[in-house]
């Protein structure tokens, strides 16, 4: 599938690259939308936030050592979103509204193959059982994880209560 994405560093919750991140793919995402209504008469819905998480020393993947988490952020696209419309929603938003991290913004197609997933509903501060829930899924099937753990992000988190997010947990494996 192909995404917008973004790559940074650090703490969510305190990152200002983190927010600058979200406010360069979703102006990106919505030109894109609107191009294509126009130009082709074709209209669909901006897809979900997604993220993945990883750390270069996974036992820094706790709470306690967050400021080290890596993230990558991206907002899937229609198959029929090339990347010469991507370059020029890029330029679009930069005359309209120019944030500071659209020049990191890029399309790039991603595939995770096989995965386990499951639902969380409520803060991230309270994912850990539902993650153990995903680990011990792919354990008990004789799997391994790899890749990055990712995140769906089905909730608009600034007009949803937190104990009312819905975020889908999913983590790559192999035999």
């Amino acid at each position: 599938m192909n995404f917008l994405m973004l790559d940074g560093k650090g703490d969510p919750n305190t990152s200002q690259s983190f927010i600058d991140a979200i406010e360069a793919l979703y102006p990106v995402a919505y030109s894109l939308k609107f191009t294509a209504k126009r130009k082709k008469g074709i209209d669909y819905g901006v897809m979900p936030l997604e993220g993945l998480w990883w750390a270069d020393d996974m036992s820094s993947f706790s709470e306690a050592k967050i400021d080290e988490w890596k993230w990558t952020l991206m907002i899937m696209q229609p198959e029929f979103i090339t990347s010469g419309m991507v370059e020029e929603a890029i330029k679009e938003v930069a005359m309209k509204k120019g944030p500071v991290s659209l020049p990191l913004v890029r399309s790039e197609a991603f595939r995770e193959g096989k995965a386990a997933q499951i639902m969380h509903i409520g803060p991230f501060s309270e994912e850990g059982p539902t993650i153990e829930k995903v680990h011990s899924f792919i354990e008990s099937s004789g799997c391994s994880r790899v890749g990055k753990h990712h995140e769906i992000y089905l909730s608009d988190m600034r007009r949803t209560a937190p104990e009312k997010w819905k975020t889908i947990v999913r983590q790559p494996m192999a035999p």
